[in-house]
């Protein structure tokens, strides 16, 4: 029963994006933070105050540490959020945190912002009962039980699968597939979002994980490694209903998927890291189930010397679309920026902002760019507080209203270390840009960083061992893990 249909039945989350919109200002982030040395230190997750007029703005409330060593916490999901809305027993209180080298997730009680703790850990070899590994998104479902998206099988090479977890024990029940997906030819898997009133579920691929575990060789990409695929499924029947080859360069390494948040709109779009590009995939028509994709936006590679390749991709690695969706945000982990489009039209969006955030071809690295059919010169090196950004802006978090957008400049440990050995020395950084979302008024770049806000990940702990950061959560839901219901 939906919220609309009885008065007294509220839940976690809004009932609506909407009323999302209309929420309280976000006040902590919980933020995965992974060790730099994953064999001296264990991974942490982050509890920070953004609450401007809090006593302790800019600090860390609480720093849980995980009790294993080689984790590389990454992503992570509630254990319910607004798709529960309608169920008044739910409470929103757990993290579900997987971890991609150990293949562990751990589910933290995080009720109390400032005293994390962590209620249980699912082995590996609990996985591998069900035949996954590699664990990544995790989405709460409307039916109680929480989904973990997995790349890998029980040896760790690639297959598309779902994990299911009881939401009150927090026990793998089994996969969400009603069929054998190791049958299927060159499946990848890696984020997924669903929308029951389309009857569709989208999901996307990266790599496979034993290649992944040892850095990017750009010869992997051709020898079949990884994926340029969107894989469409009937969400009621659970299987697999269309598969969408992402044709030419610009259609390698499909990343993150954001659906509208409205839940009638057929839209959603999907960010390629290798090919750096923003795909359009929409429903073409409301009875039937078929699914198209379209070239949105391209952000052109540039040539370059002093650098691993003649040519250097934008390498997507993050996008969301806010709560209202009329805007997309990605960032281009590379080349150092992060684009803002109007989307009201996802036929004919539009570039509205960009800014600069470290990156590797500012002026102040060796990177020299040759040839730019974007940018008149370099961009200046970033410094906040005195302080050099390394590394590149990745994760995205946009506030519930969307005038402030949170990033942090870590993608993978292993993959940090070949692009932005600066992380590995220094550790990441949690900076804050300011939107101007007033669609009343014109401007020619909606975006512009908060040179007063940081939070360094280098300083976290006192062992003189740096951290990376990597995804961020609200505690009361936020742009990429609420999925709503009609």
């Amino acid at each position: 029963m939906s919220c609309k249909k009885a008065a007294n039945c509220r839940g976690p989350g809004y009932a609506t994006p909407q009323e999302a919109i209309k929420g309280p200002r976000e006040k902590v982030l919980f933020i995965t933070a992974p060790s730099t040395q994953s064999d001296k230190a264990p991974d942490a997750l982050v509890t920070i105050d953004v609450d401007p007029e809090s006593k302790s703005f800019g600090k860390a409330l609480c720093k849980l540490l995980m009790p294993n060593l080689g984790d590389e916490v990454h992503h992570m999901g509630w254990n319910v959020c607004s798709s529960c809305h309608g169920s008044s027993k739910l409470q929103r209180s757990h993290l579900i945190l997987p971890c991609l080298n150990s293949s562990r997730i751990y589910i933290i009680d995080a009720t109390d912002p400032s005293n994390l703790s962590i209620t249980k850990i699912i082995e590996k070899e609990t996985l591998r009962k069900f035949d996954v590994t590699f664990p990544h998104t995790a989405h709460c479902l409307a039916d109680g039980n929480i989904m973990v998206s997995t790349l890998g099988d029980a040896n760790d090479n690639n297959k598309c699968d779902f994990l299911l977890i009881d939401n009150k024990t927090f026990e793998p029940i089994g996969t969400w597939t009603k069929q054998n997906l190791t049958s299927e030819t060159n499946l990848f898997g890696y984020d997924f979002w669903y929308q029951p009133y389309h009857n569709v579920m989208l999901s996307t691929e990266w790599g496979t994980p034993k290649k992944i575990f040892q850095g990017f060789n750009p010869e992997d990409v051709g020898q079949g490694y990884y994926g340029n695929k969107i894989n469409v499924f009937n969400w009621k029947e659970k299987t697999m209903q269309q598969s969408i080859t992402l044709e030419g360069e610009e259609g390698w390494l499909p990343l993150e998927v954001r659906f509208k948040h409205d839940p009638e709109n057929k839209n959603a779009f999907i960010g390629t890291a290798l090919g750096s590009a923003l795909y359009h995939i929409y429903k073409v028509d409301n009875d039937g189930f078929e699914m198209k994709t379209r070239l949105a936006a391209t952000v052109l590679p540039k040539k370059v010397k002093n650098w691993a390749l003649p040519v250097m991709p934008g390498l997507i690695t993050d996008i969301l679309i806010s709560m209202d969706d009329n805007f997309i945000f990605f960032s281009n982990w590379l080349h150092g920026d992060i684009r803002m489009y109007d989307i009201r039209d996802p036929f004919d969006v539009k570039l509205v902002g960009q800014v600069f955030i470290g990156g590797s071809i500012h002026k102040e690295t060796d990177v020299i760019v040759t040839e730019d059919l974007e940018l008149k010169e370099q961009p200046d090196a970033t410094y906040i507080k005195g302080l050099k950004i390394d590394g590149g802006p990745q994760m995205l978090q946009l506030s519930l209203d969307g005038s402030r957008l949170y990033v942090t400049t870590s993608l993978y440990r292993k993959w940090d270390e070949q692009f932005y050995p600066g992380l590995i020395e220094n550790g990441a950084k949690l900076l804050l840009v300011e939107i101007d979302n007033d669609l009343n008024i014109k401007t020619e770049n909606r975006l512009k960083l908060n040179k007063n806000f940081l939070f360094d990940f280098g300083k976290l702990f006192d062992n003189g061992i740096p951290y990376l950061a990597h995804e961020m959560r609200y505690p009361g839901g936020d742009c990429t893990s609420d999925i709503f219901l009609k």
